[in-house]
């Protein structure tokens, strides 16, 4: 291409005319099937066996239209640089699709026919040319077409179901509305491409690229997205339901308003993720890092959470009932108005929680460590935390009725203003605590057994 343009006799649109006539006679079957004293293939393959190499009939057809076909896609590139060129020199090389036919399925037969000779024969002939190309509206399922260049290509609502696509590079590329259903897409590279209400259901993305992707509104159920790089890729309103997330980086990625019930994403990277309005119902997040992330009014219901690091991330009015929670971290995490019915967060690290405002009622806390945490106003009936560590916790104006503290550590913890009544206190240490002037300490138990109690409210219940 680079020497044709240094010819000063080039004159580009003539070229692609008579180019693109000759491929799409080609692409017929024409030159091959033509009779004897007319068959172009069957006269080349002539000549080249009178100077004794050894060629078959298809070879000279398939190789002749490879090569018409590559110097199509230069031109195609060669006129989109230059604004007078674009309306003269537009390349569709499976055709361009009308009102009859949906799909064009002209260069899925240049790729059987290719491949026909050599699997694979296609891609490694004229897959490094198929960048910045259109295809929209091509049929390509079932294809081979390991290791191409579709970087910049536009395939919008095109269908590559069942695919062979591993190691291919679609970075860039318009992927809107594209069906990659069922295909192989291991190790590709999606880089900054757009698969907007993509169809990528049970699709393979193993190992695969899609940093900054653009996946919004995309069908992904039932797709393999392990050890897949989806750095801050957009994937709200992404249909997720029973993907494989497992040891992916969604580390900065969009994910509101997804649906990913039932997903496996454990040891996967979440941090500063944003999941707000997500639903995670039954998930697998056991072992991932949500250190920072978003997960505001997100439904985290009966969700295995079981080591997950959540420190310092924000789930405000977040649902966590009957959510697994054993050995994961809290530690600062913003909860206010969160929901946490039957959920067990026993021996968990809360400290410096926000909790405010939230329903904790019957929630097993025993254990737990909560020392330095923001409870105020938080509903706690019949709550177990016996053994926990509230030491300087705020739980002014919460709602304790009922809630156990046997053995807490309530030193310097703020109990002003909150309900107790029918809570037990037996054992808890009360050291420097401190309460308000018209506390209800009537129905309270185990009162007689708590250690360091102030002197002033020993005086006040009449214990000193």
């Amino acid at each position: 291409m680079n020497l044709l343009r240094q010819d000063k006799t080039f004159r580009p649109v003539e070229l692609f005319q008579r180019l693109e006539d000759f491929y799409t006679r080609w692409c017929r079957g024409e030159f091959i099937d033509a009779a004897p004293k007319d068959n172009l293939p069957q006269k080349k393959m002539t000549a080249m066996l009178a100077q004794n190499i050894a060629i078959g009939l298809r070879q000279v057809d398939i190789y002749t239209g490879l090569n018409v076909l590559i110097l199509l896609l230069e031109l195609h590139r060669y006129a989109q640089e230059q604004d007078k060129l674009q309306p003269q020199i537009a390349f569709y090389p499976s055709a361009k699709t009308d009102t009859d036919n949906f799909f064009t399925s002209q260069l899925l037969r240049i790729i059987n026919y290719s491949d026909a000779i050599e699997i694979g024969n296609f891609s490694n002939i004229v897959g490094e040319f198929l960048k910045g190309c259109n295809f929209s509206g091509a049929y390509l399922g079932d294809a081979n077409l390991t290791g191409v260049n579709f970087s910049g290509a536009n395939l919008s609502g095109a269908y590559l179901g069942d695919a062979n696509l591993t190691g291919a590079n679609f970075s860039n590329a318009n992927l809107t509305k594209v069906n990659f259903g069922d295909a192989n897409l291991s190790s590709a590279n999606f880089s900054g491409a757009n698969l907007s209400s993509a169809d990528l259901s049970s699709a393979n993305f193993s190992g695969a690229n899609l940093s900054s992707a653009n996946l919004h509104r995309a069908d992904l159920t039932s797709a393999d997205f392990s050890s897949t790089n989806l750095q801050a890729a957009d994937l709200s309103h992404t249909n997720l339901c029973s993907a494989n997330l497992k040891n992916s980086d969604l580390s900065r990625a969009n994910l509101t308003h997804a649906i990913l019930f039932g997903a496996n994403l454990s040891d996967a990277n979440l941090s500063s993720i944003n999941l707000s309005y997500a639903d995670l119902c039954r998930a697998d997040l056991s072992g991932t890092n949500l250190c920072q992330a978003i997960l505001n009014g997100t439904n985290l219901s009966d969700t295995i959470l079981f080591s997950t690091n959540l420190s310092e991330a924000i789930l405000i009015a977040a649902d966590l009932s009957y959510a697994k929670l054993n050995g994961a971290k809290l530690n600062y995490a913003k909860l206010n108005g969160a929901m946490f019915l039957g959920a067990d967060l026993s021996g968990v690290d809360l400290s410096g929680v926000i909790l405010n405002d939230a329903d904790l009622s019957g929630v097993i806390l025993n254990d737990a460590i909560l020392s330095g945490a923001d409870l105020t106003d938080a509903i706690l009936l019949g709550t177990d935390l016996s053994y926990s560590n509230l030491s300087s916790a705020n739980l002014s104006g919460s709602n304790l009725t009922g809630a156990i503290l046997y053995g807490a550590d309530l030193s310097h913890t703020n109990l002003s203003y909150a309900i107790l009544s029918g809570a037990d206190l037996s054992d808890a240490n009360l050291e420097q605590m401190t309460w308000g002037e018209k506390q209800q300490w009537e129905d309270v138990k185990g009162l007689e057994t708590a250690v360091n109690m102030p002197e002033a409210l020993k005086q006040q219940l009449g214990l000193s």
